[in-house]
């Protein structure tokens, strides 16, 4: 999955941004009147969301809110920092005033996960976490570097329908060089302070300036949009546009690229460390628990966390045999998966061959999908290929959320990078898990549920976005897809990866496991080629603890799926369940089994 992120949320690692929407009531100005607990709670909620909204821009940007899309935002300096945490500090405050008893039961839900989310969001404040973060502010993986491209580009959240919105995304790029430029004096801060990223992750950030500074100026990313205006944008404008575009990229976005990448290359890079986990970092090992906690929303140890997955490694290392058996293969699993790395047959002809296996899976789904969802979001999905200046470093798949009118659809995004390396035994999968009943199910349904407040309908965390992701891959089994011996393997396979990760990045964050070894380790457990291990265990040493959150949310899920299936018999309905999971938006594992068991015992009480 695919979002903005801005710096501080690297410290609160929600999994996807606290975008501002309606609130559940109608909010007017205070008024004599009385206010109930419920309309209360929703004020609050409101005037939380609206704060956020003018202090993070670009978070209301792509919801598709343009009443800030001529800003972009600061995210990285120590004002910054302070208003965010002067804003968690008074919405908890406000919120201790609510009576929490005297609320309806869906607005206690929305207490609950709001003071979840607000008080991890403040523990991620403590001098020592915020350190460990602000230092760092550019990774491979979720830099801004990466996702501004996207956003600039025409072809993502931004808009560019309008002259307003041509020129509002310069205005955007220029606060786009002032981060740049403070993300240098943060880095050189962090070389003072001895805390740094890995040699790697910064080489790798090098050359995605590279990627970037090669494209020129016509042919730059950022250049696209003024090279397809819509039909209402006159003549004389076009020409205005594509001039000031132009002088632009050349006079200012490129030297700032270039500076950045001078930086690194020059100055930070030689300081960089050879050690890729955080507990070889000073303030490594607290922040390191504290994104476990945050990304799982569950109280286990790193321990915990790699013994389960060395467990569930084994689990379906035995599902695995199986179907190695059914595809009539009689030598080893290791010996299968490197039968499926390298026989042809499993290759992908062409970038448009792969395009179009993923098209054909989306009409299938369609054929079927109600069979498990009684409601299925508005929203269109899209396919789409990588744009090649990120494929490079980018994950098999994507999903960037549309926007709740369905004016800009949800996309897939899959990776035809290093093609032969794409196994076609991969691709039902992938397809559930990023796109349905994955990430564009979950996330559509949430943000087009007017009723929930905005932190619920595009908020959100790690193990449940995720969590819900990956338990939807497992739903292939009951809507007719896997019956290819292949197939199944492929799921397994991925299913083995999320395990795995729990094991890697622990290992690397807590135990000490290098680069080398994480990838060996990958390699001997799955049929992953070494273009996608490499890629993934590069992607946790940048990002600690985000993987973790795949496998401790779907466990959750399914838990809690074998639990209403074993106390409700012949009253469990799947359709049911499924809307339970998902109507409240992305909730903390311990606030969706709360209301897991309010609605089993709901059921058998009916």
């Amino acid at each position: 999955m695919n979002s903005f992120i801005p710096l501080l949320a690297a410290a609160t690692i929600l999994a996807t941004p606290a975008f501002a929407a309606p609130a559940r009531h109608a909010v007017r100005p205070a008024t004599l009147h009385a206010q109930s607990e419920g309309e209360r709670l929703a004020a609050l909620f409101h005037a939380s969301d609206e704060g956020g909204l003018r202090r993070n821009p670009i978070n209301a940007l792509v919801r598709g809110d343009l009443r800030y899309a001529d800003r972009f935002g600061d995210y990285i300096s120590d004002a910054y920092l302070a208003g965010e945490k002067a804003a968690a500090e008074a919405d908890l405050t406000a919120l201790a005033r609510i009576d929490r008893s005297k609320l309806s039961a869906d607005d206690r839900i929305s207490y609950d996960v709001f003071r979840w989310q607000t008080e991890l969001n403040l523990k991620g404040f403590a001098p020592e976490l915020t350190k460990a973060v602000v230092d760092r502010p550019i990774d491979h993986f979720n830099g801004l570097q990466v996702f501004v491209p996207d956003l600039s580009s025409g072809e993502g959240a931004a808009p560019f329908k309008t002259v307003a919105d041509y020129d509002n995304n310069l205005k955007r790029l220029d606060g786009y060089i002032v981060y740049l430029d403070r993300a240098i004096g943060r880095m050189r801060q962090g070389l003072a302070d001895g805390i740094v990223q890995p040699r790697l992750v910064m080489n790798n950030v090098v050359a995605q300036l590279d990627g970037l500074l090669a494209q020129g100026v016509e042919g730059s990313t950022f250049y696209k949009p003024v090279t397809k205006f819509p039909a209402s944008i006159g003549a004389a404008d076009q020409a205005r546009l594509k001039r000031a575009y132009a002088a632009f990229i050349r006079d200012r976005l490129n030297p700032a690229h270039a500076r950045l990448r001078a930086f690194i290359h020059d100055v930070y890079l030689p300081k960089t460390r050879d050690s890729v986990g955080l507990g070889q970092m000073p303030g490594g090992p607290a922040l390191y628990r504290y994104l476990v906690e945050s990304s799982t929303t569950t109280g286990m140890s790193p321990e915990e966390i790699h013994q389960l997955g060395l467990r569930e490694v084994d689990r379906i290392h035995g599902e695995m045999e199986k179907a190695k058996a059914a595809a009539g293969f009689s030598g080893n699993l290791q010996q299968f998966a490197d039968f499926l790395r390298s026989d042809a047959r499993f290759k992908p002809a062409t970038a448009a061959a792969m395009r179009d296996s993923f098209f054909a899976i989306d009409k299938r789904m369609e054929q079927v999908v109600a069979r498990d969802f009684s409601t299925v979001p508005r929203s269109p999905l899209e396919i789409r290929a990588d744009p090649p200046y990120k494929e490079k470093t980018a994950a098999g798949g994507e999903y960037m959320q549309g926007t709740p009118d369905g004016s800009r659809p949800g996309v897939f995004f899959y990776n035809s990078y290093d093609l032969p390396s794409r196994y076609t035994w991969g691709y039902e999968t992938l397809f559930l898990h990023e796109g349905i009943p994955g990430h564009h199910f979950q996330i559509s349904l949430a943000q087009e549920n007017a009723k929930l407040p905005a932190f619920q309908r595009f908020g959100g965390n790690t193990a449940y976005v995720e969590g819900w992701a990956l338990y939807s891959e497992s739903l292939g089994y009951e809507l007719g897809f896997y019956t290819d011996p292949y197939q199944n393997y492929g799921h397994l396979n991925d299913e083995i990866l999320r395990a795995m990760r729990l094991v890697v990045d622990t290992g690397i964050h807590a135990k000490g496991w290098g680069r080398d070894q994480s990838i060996k380790y990958m390699l001997d457990n799955s049929a992953m080629s070494p273009t996608d291990a490499t890629a993934e265990v590069e992607r946790y040493i940048a990002i600690p603890g985000q993987a973790l959150a795949y496998k401790v949310g779907q466990l959750t899920i399914r838990r809690l799926r074998s639990r209403a299936e074993a106390e409700l018999g012949s009253k469990f309905d799947v359709r049911d369940f499924h809307a339970q999971v998902l109507m409240s938006g992305a909730l903390p594992m311990a606030v969706l089994e709360a209301k897991i068991d309010a609605w089993i015992a709901a059921r058998k009480a009916a």
